[in-house]
C-alpha cells in the first residue's frame, strides 16, 4: 500500500461506515479495535495493516478493492480530501495559520469556500516563484515595453527633479552631503551597520523611517546608488510587488531614479546637447561631469539619446566569456536571443565591440570600433570596468549615420559580423575542427545566476528571518 493515500482510503471508510448505518464505536466493536484508532484511520492520520482493513471491509459489507480506490467517494469528501491535502503543504505551514478540521459541521460551501482559496494561494505562488523561462520572459517583455518609450520616463524624470530642486541639486557631482539632504528631505535617516544580511544592501525600517547601510561598500557598488534606490521605492509609491515581473518593473525604475538624481535631466540633457552640436559625445565626458561610473553614464545616456538628441541606440554589459548580463536597444541592432525573446545569457559575436575589446592592447582604455553587420554598420564605443565579479565591458553603439556626433567616430578599427549565421563565429574553423573535436571534453562552468530558479518570496533571495532578526536589534526602544 505504498502508493495508497491515507486522506482518501480515511474518506472512503467513513463514507461506507456511515451507508453501512454504523457509528465509529460499532465498528470498533466489530473489528475488535479502539474506536481512537479507526478515527486516525478515518481522518488520514494512521495507515491500518491489511488485515485490519480487512476486517473493516468485512464489517461494512464492502470489498477492499473498493474502500482502496483512488477517487474520493462524494463531492463532499473531495472537497475534505482536497482542504487536508492543502494544509498539509509546506506553503501552508509557512503562513502559520491554525488547521482547519473537516468535521461534519463545517458547512459544504464553508469547504468550498477554503478550498478556492487553497488553489488561488497556490496559483499565485507558482507565478512569483520565477523559474528561468518564466524570468526570461519577464525581462523580454520589461525591454520591450522600454524600448517602445525610448528607455525615458518622464514620469520619473518629473520625480526626481522635483526632489533635485528643493534640495538645491542642479547640476554636477552629487556628493555624499547632497544625497543626506535628500534622504532628510524624503523623512529618513541613514545609519550604517556592520551586520547588514548578506542578501540585501539596504534594509529600510518603515516605522522608524531609518534605511540602514553596510559600513563598507559592498560588490564596488557606489554608495550613493544604494541610497537613492532605496529611497526610490518611496518616492514612487511602490509596494510589495506582486510577482516577478513587478519586482523587475520596480528595479529598472528605482535604477532610473537613481541616475535621474545623480545626472539631473536638465543639466544632463544640456551637457549632451552642447556636446552634440561640436560634434564630441562621449561616455567617458558624461561619466567624468558627474562623477559616476561608466555604466552608469552609459544607463543615462541610454535614458536621454533618443528623447533629447534623436539618437537610437544600443547598450550591453558583456562579460569577459561573451555572455550578456544586460542589454537594451531600439536601433536594431541583432542582439542574439534565446526562444523566449531573453537576451542576457546570450553569447555576443566575438567580433562585436564588446568582445573585441578584451583582446585590445589596452582593454581599459575606451575602444572605438565599426561593425558591418545583416542590418547595416553600427559604430560603438566600449569601456571596460573591473568589478570584484571581473572585468565586463560597457558598450553603446549607434547606427553608422549617427556616429558623426560622437568622439572616436574617426577609428580605423573594423570589423564584419555574419551572426547569428553560425558559420560567423559559432562554429570553428575546419581545420581546428578536424584536430580537436574528438579529443576535448570542456568542464563548463555554470552561470547559476542564469539558470536557476529565483528563490521564492516578495523580494527574490532575501531571508525574511535574517532581515527582521538585524531590524530588531536596531530598533528604537519604545515604552509599553
Amino acid at each position: 500500500m505504498a502508493d495508497l493515500d491515507l486522506v482518501t482510503l480515511g474518506r472512503r471508510i467513513r463514507h461506507a461506515r456511515k451507508a453501512a448505518g454504523l457509528t465509529l464505536g460499532a465498528l470498533a466493536v466489530a473489528v475488535d479495535r479502539a474506536p481512537s484508532l479507526l478515527s486516525q484511520i478515518e481522518n488520514g492520520r494512521r495507515e491500518p495493516r491489511l488485515t485490519l482493513l480487512q476486517a473493516i471491509a468485512t464489517a461494512l459489507g464492502a470489498d477492499v478493492a473498493d474502500l482502496m480506490k483512488p477517487e474520493p467517494p462524494s463531492h463532499r469528501a473531495a472537497l475534505e480530501i482536497a482542504l487536508e491535502h492543502a494544509q498539509a503543504e509546506p506553503l501552508y505551514a509557512s503562513l502559520g495559520l491554525p488547521h482547519v478540521a473537516a468535521t461534519a459541521t463545517l458547512g459544504t460551501d464553508v469547504l468550498e469556500s477554503l478550498v478556492g482559496l487553497h488553489r488561488e494561494l497556490q496559483r499565485r505562488a507558482t507565478e512569483q516563484a520565477a523559474t528561468p523561462e518564466e524570468a526570461r520572459r519577464a525581462n523580454a517583455e520589461l525591454r520591450r515595453q522600454m524600448r517602445d518609450r525610448g528607455n525615458y520616463f518622464a514620469e520619473i524624470e518629473q520625480v526626481a527633479a522635483g526632489i533635485s530642486r528643493a534640495v538645491g541639486h542642479e547640476g554636477g557631482p552629487l556628493t555624499e552631503r547632497g544625497v543626506g539632504e535628500l534622504t532628510t528631505h524624503l523623512g529618513f535617516t541613514l545609519h550604517r551597520v556592520a551586520d547588514l544580511p548578506r542578501a540585501t544592501r539596504s534594509v529600510t525600517d518603515l516605522a522608524d523611517r531609518r534605511i540602514y547601510l553596510p559600513a563598507a561598500g559592498r560588490g564596488g557598488h557606489d554608495p550613493r546608488t544604494i541610497v537613492l534606490q532605496t529611497l526610490g521605492h518611496f518616492a514612487l509609491g511602490h509596494r510589495e510587488p506582486a510577482d516577478y515581473a513587478d519586482f523587475l518593473r520596480q528595479r529598472v525604475e528605482t535604477n532610473y531614479f537613481a541616475a535621474a538624481l545623480l545626472m539631473p535631466e536638465a543639466a544632463a540633457a544640456g551637457f549632451l546637447q552642447r556636446a552634440k552640436a561640436r560634434r564630441e559625445l562621449a561616455i567617458d565626458d558624461l561619466r567624468d561631469v558627474f562623477a559616476v561610473s561608466y555604466e552608469t553614464a552609459a544607463h543615462r545616456f541610454t535614458n536621454l539619446a533618443t528623447h533629447h538628441l534623436g539618437l537610437p541606440v544600443h547598450f550591453m554589459r558583456v562579460g569577459e566569456d561573451g555572455v550578456i548580463y544586460k542589454a537594451y536597444e531600439n536601433d536594431d541592432v541583432t542582439f542574439p536571443t534565446d526562444v523566449t525573446g531573453a537576451i542576457e545569457g546570450q553569447l555576443v559575436c566575438r567580433f562585436w565591440a564588446s568582445r573585441a575589446v578584451f583582446s585590445a592592447p589596452d582593454r581599459h582604455a575606451t575602444h572605438h570600433q565599426y561593425t558591418d553587420m545583416g542590418r547595416g554598420t553600427y559604430w560603438c564605443t566600449t569601456h571596460v570596468e573591473s568589478t570584484p565579479e571581473g572585468d565586463f565591458a560597457i558598450d553603446v553603439g549607434v547606427p553608422y549615420a549617427h556616429s558623426k556626433w560622437f568622439q572616436g567616430r574617426e577609428t580605423t578599427v573594423r570589423a564584419t559580423s555574419g551572426c547569428p549565421d553560425p558559420s560567423c563565429c559559432r562554429r570553428p574553423p575546419a581545420a581546428l575542427a578536424d584536430r580537436w573535436a574528438s579529443r576535448a571534453w570542456p568542464s563548463a562552468r555554470v552561470h547559476s545566476h542564469l539558470l536557476a530558479a529565483l528563490p521564492p518570496g516578495t523580494f527574490p533571495g532575501v531571508d525574511d528571518t535574517d532581515v527582521y532578526d538585524f531590524l530588531e536589534r536596531h530598533s528604537i526602544p519604545r515604552a509599553d
